[in-house]
Formats: C-alpha cells, structure tokens, sequence
C-alpha cells in the first residue's frame, strides 16, 4: 500500500451516519380555541348582528312593510333634525380637545410618579363610579339658578344676582354645560388608556433624549406624543362613538330645550311611537360613528417600522 492512499475500512465498521431528522407534526388545536371562543361569538350576534339587522330593516321600510327610502324622508323633513346635527357635532367638536388635552396632562402626571400620584390617579378614577343621569343631576345641581356656582360666585362678590346657566334661549351655553359634566364624568376613561400607552413608552427614548438634554417639551414633542400616537387613536375613536350616543346628561341638563341626535331618537320611540323613525336615527349615529372613525385612521395613521 502506497503511503499516500488512506486506508479503507470495512463497511461493517463504518460509523453509522445520522438519518435527517423528520419534520414535527403539528399539532391540531382541536375544538378547544372554538368552544373558548363561542360565548364571545354569541354575544356579538345576539346584541351586534340581530339588533343592526332589525335596524336596517326597520329604517328601509315604511309602515307597510314595503322597502324604500319613506323614513329617510322622514327623517330630513323631521323638525329639528338638523339643529340636533349641528347640536351634535358642536358638542363633538368641543368634548374631544378639551377632554384629550385633560386626559394628557392626568396621564403624564400619573406616569411621572411623583410622590401622591397613585392618590391622584384613584382620585380620577371616582367618576367612573357614576352613571350618566347621575353625573347630569350633580351638575345640574351645579348649573341651576340657586345653585353652588351662583352661590360662589355671588360670595366672592363677582355677580350681584343668580345667572341663568341652563337658559334655552342660550343654546351654546346649556352645550357648554353638557361638556363640562362630560368631561368631568368620562375624561377618566381616556386617562387609563393613555396611562397604559405611555407605560408601554420604552424607558430607553427618555434616557437617550436626556444624553442630548432635551428639555421636558421636547421630549414630549418628539418622543411621547409620536410613540403615543396608537393610544391617542384608540382613546379618540372610543370617545367619539361615546359623545355621539351621549343622552342621560343632555337630558338632565337641558332637558328638552336641546336637542341631540340621542335625544331625538329616544323622542321618536316613547314619545311619537315611530320605531322606523327611531331606527333611522340610530342607524344615522352609528354611519357618523364610522366616518369619524375612518377619519381619524386616515389622519393618525400608525408607522410600523420593519428590521431591513
């Protein structure tokens, strides 16, 4: 045998070579993900699906039973219905900033954690107890010509004699009124979704702005507000289906000296006894629900960055 040529060895000898290892089965997951998700299925049918079937259907035909577009002409020649629109939409239009601005600055000073905010936090929190004709009678307790404000305000000498707050002949006033129980009442619930936001906010963009000595507003210019814009999305698309179907409050309130178009739909079931009418008002609020909420994904659109 040359020196150069390895010796061969016998094949009963040759170590034995791995065989390629086999794909893992998957494993079905069974009925199990559809049992645990039934209840949830279910409940969406029976008070989502089945309700705004029976209000479409119901808004899409007359008194007969015949299909058509009666109650949408209905609804346009119903008095007072553009005033509850344009009522509806001021209200709108004044709720959202005030509350977002409010609910900014409760959620940074929660996320801070100086000394006595958890207090303040549960302090925000005491509203949410309340339910909304509630929140209305305390604050029309407020608002009323012998009430705390005019008693306040004529101790400290400011008026001579009680103001009319809740005048009808004062539309915007009573409105103002509306958003000032609104925002005491469910600012609350925007502050825990904004708190949860900037909790998920990493540390690490704080301290690296902090490296630059970036002051507090710019911190919160150019690092909080863009990394909140998700939650800020959420917070304003709930809020705006909320102020939409406010109702308790403007009746406490205002009574029937204004007009939203909550009320009005309430008025066209118990008072009139028009359920198509009142469908076609419900099914108006939930389509304005809808395009504020395209609105506001087209207009705070979230930024997913990919690793290249």
């Amino acid at each position: 045998m040359s020196g150069g040529t390895s010796a061969s060895v016998p094949v009963g000898l040759q170590p034995d070579r791995p065989s390629p290892a086999k794909p893992a089965r998957r494993r079905r997951p069974g009925w199990a993900p559809y049992v645990l998700l039934a209840p949830s299925v279910v409940y969406l049918v029976v008070f989502f699906v089945v309700p705004l079937l029976q209000g479409l259907r119901l808004a899409f035909t007359g008194e007969g039973g015949q299909w058509g577009l009666a109650t949408v002409h209905q609804l346009l020649d119903d008095p007072g219905f553009w005033s509850s629109v344009g009522n509806t939409l001021i209200m709108l239009a004044l709720i959202l900033p005030v509350q977002l601005v409010l609910a900014l600055a409760m959620s940074l000073l929660v996320n801070a954690k100086l000394r006595g905010s958890g207090f303040w936090f549960y302090v925000y929190m005491l509203p949410l107890g309340l339910s909304d004709l509630t929140s209305g009678i305390i604050w029309y307790s407020v608002f009323t010509q012998q009430g705390w404000l005019n008693s306040v305000l004529q101790d400290l000498g400011i008026i001579n004699h009680p103001y009319i707050w809740l005048s009808y002949q004062n539309q915007l006033l009573i409105i103002a009124t509306i958003v000032v129980a609104e925002a005491w009442r469910s600012t609350s619930i925007i502050v825990i979704i904004l708190v949860g936001g900037l909790q998920a906010i990493p540390r690490e963009y704080s301290e690296a702005a902090d490296v630059f000595s970036a002051s507090p507003w710019q911190k919160l210019w150019h690092i909080t507000l863009p990394l909140l814009r998700p939650t800020l999305r959420t917070a304003l698309i709930l809020r705006t289906v909320l102020a939409f179907e406010v109702f308790a409050t403007v009746i406490a309130l205002a009574g029937s000296s204004l007009s939203v178009l909550a009320t009005k739909a309430n008025l066209a079931y118990t008072q009139y006894q028009e359920p198509h009418l009142a469908a076609a008002y419900g099914i108006l609020i939930m389509l304005l629900s809808l395009l504020t909420t395209a609105l506001f994904l087209m207009m705070l659109p979230v930024r997913t960055e990919q690793d290249s």
